[in-house]
């Protein structure tokens, strides 16, 4: 951090940490602002040194990240900018539509963000149309042998092996793309899209969820019979571990699917998952990126899970649960939240583009450390959802 951010930083100890967290939301729009000149029609991949950005090179599972920071951020501007900037990306979110190759269970992370965003926002109606295309898309990944969602894609001869890998498996982060299917119900009246999105949950509470709330990453079933097989966590540090970004989709994903369906058993999920989460992070203000590290590991946090958590946490806090459980889940949100602003924010360093230092995107890939564009949005969401904001994309 340089001398300017360290002055902001020493300045911010004065003020109260609720009002601090106002403060930076209205930096992070004014990194947006800055940065959008900078981003042309580019989509944030993760950082590298200096905190600069790399782009995605064609469709990729974060490149809608950025337009939901944008729809944040007209939310709360009316900025017009801000609109025509996600706008203009249209031609990119078509590609995936058009082309079989490029889709997979991320759907939900693009679509949601970019196009059902922009229908609820502006009344776009090609914007509801490219949405309901991408919900029917992941519809058809339903596989009813198993009752789940087909992540990545099992098919095509391009690499045998990612496709050996991925037929039959589930993974935590579809909880959170769940939501365009709970959208496409309430758009079109019809009811096979809430059906496959809580048949897919309850498989995940059954599967992905261990008997002590902690979480596998995968879960792997036989492709032709359904019957469940391992789990595994694909990004954490060992298959019995507990990798922190995913219990944090998992705790936001149960939390949304009980406020888009009303079925109580999945809010029952969430607390346990939020519960667990408690525990395990502890003293901690930032979690590290994985529960069941060695001590020989090198304890990376993870700036995203935090984000996720903390979002997913403010959402639990506003259900029909007791008062003083609802307190709880927003003090640890809150808790994460100010440990970010201690220890991750970049919003007052005018040399970075992106908002959160010390993302862990695939630790065992050596992916570490970095800026993340999902920890930036859901570092914005939990701010706004912080300041009792309630309209969002999911």
């Amino acid at each position: 951090m340089n001398d300017v951010a360290d002055s902001y930083f020493a300045q911010e100890q004065h003020v109260p940490r609720e009002e601090r967290l106002e403060q930076v939301l209205l930096r992070c729009v004014a990194r947006l602002r800055e940065q959008m000149p900078i981003h042309g029609l580019r989509n944030p991949k993760i950082g590298t040194t200096g905190n600069r950005w790399i782009y995605c090179d064609g469709p990729d599972w974060v490149m809608s990240f950025l337009s939901g920071q944008y729809w944040l951020a007209y939310q709360l501007t009316g900025d017009v900018a801000f609109r025509n900037a996600v706008q203009a990306r249209r031609p990119d979110f078509r590609k995936i539509l058009e082309h079989y190759r490029y889709r997979d269970h991320d759907l939900g992370f693009q679509f949601s963000l970019h196009s059902v965003a922009d229908w609820q926002l502006t009344g776009d109606r090609e914007a509801r149309e490219m949405g309901l295309k991408a919900a029917f898309a992941l519809l058809n990944r339903f596989r009813p042998e198993g009752n789940y969602i087909q992540a990545w894609s099992p098919t095509g001869p391009h690499d045998r092996a990612k496709a050996a890998f991925a037929n039959g498996r589930i993974i935590a982060d579809t909880m959170q793309n769940l939501g365009l299917l709970y959208w496409a119900t309430r758009e079109t009246g019809i009811g096979e899209y809430e059906e496959v999105a809580e048949a897919h949950a309850a498989t995940s509470a059954s599967t992905l969820v261990r008997a002590d709330d902690t979480s596998f990453h995968t879960y792997l079933f036989d492709p032709s019979t359904g019957e469940p097989l391992r789990g595994e966590t694909h990004q954490g540090f060992a298959d019995q571990s507990c990798w922190a970004r995913g219990q944090a989709w998992l705790m936001h994903g149960f939390t949304q699917c009980y406020v888009n369906g009303g079925n109580r058993a999945h809010l029952d999920v969430a607390r346990r998952l939020c519960a667990k989460a408690e525990a395990m992070i502890g003293d901690a203000i930032v979690p590290v990126w994985d529960f069941n590290l060695p001590d020989s590991s090198e304890p990376y946090i993870d700036s995203s899970a935090a984000a996720v958590m903390a979002s997913g946490l403010l959402l639990l806090s506003r259900q029909d649960i007791d008062p003083q459980e609802a307190q709880r889940w927003r003090a640890l949100a809150i808790r994460l939240l100010n440990g970010l602003v201690e220890q991750c924010d970049l919003t007052r360093d005018p040399q970075a583009q992106g908002l959160l230092a010390h993302g862990a995107a695939h630790v065992p890939a050596g992916r570490c450390d970095a800026m993340l564009p999902y920890g930036d949005y859901y570092f914005m969401e939990a701010l706004m959802r912080a300041q009792g904001h309630e309209r969002f994309f999911w």
